[in-house]
């Protein structure tokens, strides 16, 4: 299941999505914006009751079996959204305190309230060890007259203690939706809370991310104005480009093979992508090549094309490009 969208025995999928249907084609799409309660229903969110068990371990002797308690270690388990039956989603130690998928949404309500923002897509991930929801603050941002960025909060919470809480902000180009992450000087792109027994006061709390995110927008904004407003040369991204990925005279022959598909395939994107067009021959068209390939086009592992769109997909949703895009960032702003 490349896409790792929850599907269940019915048919349906716990994925929602506001208008537009998702590439793997799953889940329900709605005519219009949903409420945090709507996305929660559609995605199959609701009344997990997402809780910890005590651990055992099993022996097995000629006697034989006897039960052991594994000492500060639990299994976090849910009930199941079709079933009713538990589940469990992983094992954590004891510091760990469940954030529900209520809560998850509760918080995101809280910025809705105060922005505008509407929920765009919602979903389970992993069989339920993953969940995510979306929002799309009102307000677009116009880059050089012409150049369309949406800023969304993307909100991710795992059960099975794999990562904390966490949310993103993200402008995204309509034409590619290619994310472009950016680390703007003083102004913050993510927002964590710990499962701690402290998680659901941090997340109310966390309603100042909001100012966060409007501060990193207009931060964002007037750095893409900018650039969009400087020219690049193809030889100024060539040099940017050999900072990202360099290599060396005596690296080998693979490595320089790899080097040269890489800049074949990003000073294509710069010189000739439709994604460029209105901002071509600019740092901002130079940084939008960069996080395009990064995301999109960059070799990516699996045996299918299926198994390489999942790796992609989820290079988007897991920012494991950021920091990548974040260094191209500082090679191109001005």
């Amino acid at each position: 299941m490349a896409h790792d969208i929850e599907q269940f025995t019915d048919g349906s999928a716990a994925f929602a999505s506001a208008r537009v249907s998702a590439w793997h084609g799953l889940g329900t799409v709605t005519e219009g914006a949903m409420t945090a309660e709507e996305a929660m229903r559609i995605a199959s969110l609701a009344d997990w009751n997402v809780r910890k068990l005590p651990l055992t371990a099993t022996e097995l002797t000629a006697d034989g079996a006897t039960s052991l308690e594994v000492p500060q270690h639990f299994a976090t388990a849910r009930t199941h959204p079709k079933t009713g039956r538990t589940e469990t989603l992983g094992v954590v130690g004891s510091d760990y305190h469940p954030v529900q998928n209520e809560q998850h949404a509760e918080f995101l309500n809280l910025l809705a309230d105060e922005s505008g923002a509407h929920f765009e897509t919602a979903g389970s991930l992993k069989n339920g060890r993953q969940v995510f929801l979306t929002m799309r603050l009102p307000q677009s941002l116009t880059i050089g007259g012409n150049d369309q960025v949406d800023l969304y909060i993307a909100a991710i919470n795992s059960h099975d203690g794999g990562s904390a809480f966490r949310t993103v902000v993200t402008p995204v180009r309509v034409v590619c939706a290619n994310t472009a992450r950016a680390a703007i000087n003083n102004a913050r792109s993510s927002f964590v809370v710990r499962h701690t027994a402290g998680a659901k006061a941090r997340i109310a709390q966390a309603r100042s991310a909001l100012g966060l995110t409007v501060r990193y927008a207009e931060e964002f904004e007037k750095a893409a104005q900018r650039m969009i407003q400087a020219e690049m040369t193809l030889s100024e991204l060539k040099s940017v480009v050999d900072e990202l990925w360099p290599v060396q005279d005596n690296d080998s022959p693979r490595a320089k093979t790899n080097q040269r598909q890489r800049w074949g395939q990003i000073s294509h994107l710069f010189e000739h992508a439709e994604t460029q067009a209105g901002i071509r021959g600019t740092r901002w068209a130079g940084y939008n090549a960069l996080t395009e390939y990064a995301n999109h086009v960059a070799p990516a592992r699996g045996k299918t094309e299926a198994d390489k769109m999942h790796t992609r997909a989820e290079r988007v949703i897991s920012g494991a490009a950021t920091p990548l895009m974040e260094r191209a960032f500082a090679l191109t702003t001005v």
